[in-house]
């Protein structure tokens, strides 16, 4: 969206007449009162202009008048302020719809307010409508213009069929079988109704006295349709196990290429729900769906047309009910798939929370918080149990009306063709021949009338599948990225914005240097932004603003693979995986020896508690790594990361949460990996930091100082501050010991 678009020609007017040129304009849709009203800001290079509907002005400010531009978030709406001589004044309110727009639009006046140049690509921003044209619904991902309520059922079935294409010989085998059966079953009630009673039973039959070999045939067939049954239901078995193993292949690679803030805003139990439960859904579909479906497409078909052959009064009477079903079926499918939406929410924050409780298990044992669990779970279990059972009353009191209201046709054939046999105008062998026809064809009629809940409960599940697989990286690779299979270490963040939601900045024009083999510590209270910043520079996120570069390239134009393969990670929560104590080293390098494990683990000062474990480098971890203690897994971590051999090191808080002894073998360890590689260290205790050549002291997402430890205790200022508390702190600690 380019947010210097055509203007409405009232205001277009009123802009030419000011002869003020226009640098950016944007549409606000509340007044500063918070009622709905349209009205635009213009922004040139000296004001910015307001605007109502009518082309009259509104309000102006001027950039000599202004000062701390910013944006405000409340509650459902955004303001835009600045200071005004010496008080605060609202500029503008707007709705969160808006939140992204008005984001960049400050960008952009900011840029004007100091005089800089704006470029034409500065003011392009992707072009995205929150809401869906057709309903009105909001867009649950409003990085993605797709609306649950108005998706095309039948694009999500030609996608899924696409998986099925992959295997065509596969697919005309079991078409092939699927037609040869569906023939073989149409000769049945004739053999057992026409010829048997008409030319086998009656003396004047064609084939009078012949039972045995009617039967015998008539067993024939039914055995051969059965064998033909059984190829292609193997077939399909071996078929459907090949599609769902892609299709799982499929979600599983793209969710590991979905970038990191994905996953922050999903619940691990939800995405479980969909990879799970919704392929099982599909893979029922097309197991026990879509070949039966077409099976009985081909058997409805050859019904009706041997009735018609046979006698097409008869025929016409059976299908009298068929429209009634279709206009039915028709009319229930809107309220199949809102039942199964309703279902599928209420089964997954279910599952959420169920994830969450037995993951945080350690911390509701320790606050004895058992009860409250069971009083947050029984409401989401009885969500849960009122959403099945809605769904269940329906189905159970829909789909055995609509099959009553087939039978009817059957029980006409019944009452109007006893009638004709009773007259002499139909044989007895031929209402037992269209008798046997009905029997056959309520089955695949019955199996017709469920496929509106089958298919509504698969293309439900195949729309949140692909949901996942379409979902587009926040953090994309380049086209043709710059490979950097050799990375010196040089780090560069320059004048560096961010934010993880929209007008909420973390970093404000965030600027310093890390030279090759230097270390550098970030500083500063809880929520200053250190995290953040090494989650930029290992690419987790990308900048909102300004830019970060290694050996003199931007970030976001090396290749990810020689990035992330390069920089190694030892986080405060450590995170093992299950398996063994040598696998979990081993995970930064797969193809690493024995002896190279062995290696990393004595530089890290953990090969001495892992030979004391029972089964040594053997020794499987559970979940999480359950068995080892905070400063064991550390080392593991600092195993793996030496093993990787990076270039690039990060340490954040890696000994905030052992005790003296193990942070003294930790850091042990951390001194042997850092040299001669560049580094990049967090940590509360400011002890920790003495020997970093530059310390970086970040406050509210600003850098307030910066140099090294003994410049800034000498400078008195915030480092000064926070070291001076830190010796207070272990002074009334080591008072209260005594």
């Amino acid at each position: 969206m380019n947010h210097n678009s055509p203007l409405p020609a009232t205001i277009h007017e009123s802009v030419n007449q000011s002869g003020e040129l226009v640098e950016i304009s944007i549409m606000t849709d509340l007044s500063k009162d918070g009622e709905y009203r349209d009205l635009w800001l213009v922004a040139s290079s000296s004001a910015v202009h307001i605007y109502d509907d009518n082309g009259s002005p509104y309000d102006t400010y001027s950039y000599d008048q202004m000062s701390d531009l910013k944006i405000e978030n409340m509650i459902s709406t955004g303001v835009l302020t600045a200071t005004v001589g010496d008080n605060d004044e609202l500029i503008c309110r707007f709705s969160n719809t808006k939140a992204k727009e008005f984001g960049h639009f400050l960008k952009i006046v900011k840029r004007l307010m100091d005089e800089e140049e704006v470029k034409e690509s500065d003011l392009e921003v992707a072009d995205f409508n929150p809401q869906c044209p057709k309903c009105g619904l909001r867009y649950p991902d409003p990085k993605r213009e797709v609306c649950p309520k108005c998706v095309d059922k039948r694009s999500l079935f030609a996608r899924l069929l696409k998986y099925l294409l992959r295997y065509k010989y596969a697919i005309i085998i079991i078409l092939i079988c699927i037609i040869v059966s569906s023939f073989l079953k149409l000769l049945t009630p004739y053999l057992g109704g026409r010829i048997l009673f008409d030319e086998v039973l009656h003396a004047e039959g064609k084939y009078y006295g012949r039972l045995i070999e009617v039967v015998m045939l008539m067993l024939g067939t039914r055995l051969l349709s059965i064998f033909f049954d059984i190829i292609y239901g193997r077939i399909n078995a071996k078929l459907t196990a090949k599609v769902f193993f892609n299709l799982k292949t499929d979600i599983y690679t793209n969710l590991q290429h979905l970038s990191f803030g994905f996953f922050t805003k999903k619940q691990t139990g939800g995405l479980m729900t969909r990879v799970n439960w919704d392929a099982m859904q599909l893979q029922f579909l097309f197991i026990d769906g879509v070949p039966f479906f077409i099976a009985n497409i081909f058997n409805v078909l050859g019904i009706i047309i041997v009735m018609f052959i046979l006698n097409w009064k008869l025929g016409l009477i059976v299908l009298a009910p068929t429209p009634i079903i279709i206009f039915i079926s028709k009319g229930l499918l809107s309220k199949i798939w809102s039942l199964l939406s309703r279902r599928f929410r209420k089964r997954r924050f279910l599952n959420s929370l169920v994830n969450d409780a037995l993951t945080g298990m350690r911390v509701v044992k320790a606050f004895g918080k058992e009860s409250e669990e069971i009083g947050r779970f029984r409401p989401a279990n009885t969500g849960l149990f009122t959403a099945n059972m809605r769904f269940t009353r329906f189905e159970n009191t829909i789909f055995p009306s609509m099959f009553f209201i087939m039978r009817l046709g059957g029980l006409l054939v019944w009452a109007l063709g006893g009638w004709a046999v009773v007259r002499g105008t139909v044989s007895f062998g031929m209402l037992m021949s269209f008798v046997g026809y009905i029997m056959l064809i309520y089955e695949p009629l019955q199996f017709m009338t469920m496929i509106a809940d089958w298919g509504s409960n698969a293309m439900n599940a195949a729309q949140r599948i692909f949901e996942i697989i379409d979902t587009v990286p926040d953090v994309a690779e380049r086209e043709n990225p710059k490979q950097m299979p050799a990375i010196k270490g040089k780090i560069e963040v320059e004048r560096v914005v961010f934010s993880y939601e929209p007008n909420k900045p973390v970093l404000h024009d965030v600027t310093f240097t890390i030279d090759e083999g230097e270390m550098v510590g970030l500083v500063g209270h809880t929520g200053a932004g250190k995290s953040t910043i090494t989650n930029l520079i290992t690419r987790l996120y990308d900048v909102d603003d300004g830019e970060i570069r290694i050996d003199g390239v931007n970030i976001s134009d090396i290749a990810v693979g020689d990035l992330r393969s390069q920089i190694g990670i030892v986080l405060q929560d450590t995170y093992l995986f299950n398996g063994t104590i040598a696998e979990n080293i081993a995970y930064a390098k797969p193809g690493a020896t024995p002896a190279a494990v062995v290696g990393a683990a004595k530089t890290a000062n953990a090969h001495g508690f892992i030979i004391k474990l029972p089964d040594g480098y053997d020794t499987i971890l559970g979940k999480k790594g359950k068995e080892l203690s905070g400063g064991e897994k550390q080392r593991i971590a600092i195993a793996r990361a030496i093993l990787l051999s990076p270039r690039i090191l990060v340490f954040d808080e890696a000994t905030s949460s052992v005790d003296t002894q193990t942070e003294q073998q930790i850091q042990e360890a951390i001194g042997k990996l850092v040299e001669g590689k560049t580094t990049i260290a967090i940590a509360h205790r400011l002890s920790t930091l003495r020997r970093a050549d530059k310390l970086v002291v970040l406050h509210e997402g600003r850098i307030e100082e910066m140099g090294t430890h003994d410049e800034l205790i000498r400078a008195k200022g915030k480092y000064h501050g926070m070291v001076k508390k830190e010796r207070e702190a272990l002074r009334v600690i080591a008072v209260g010991d005594e």
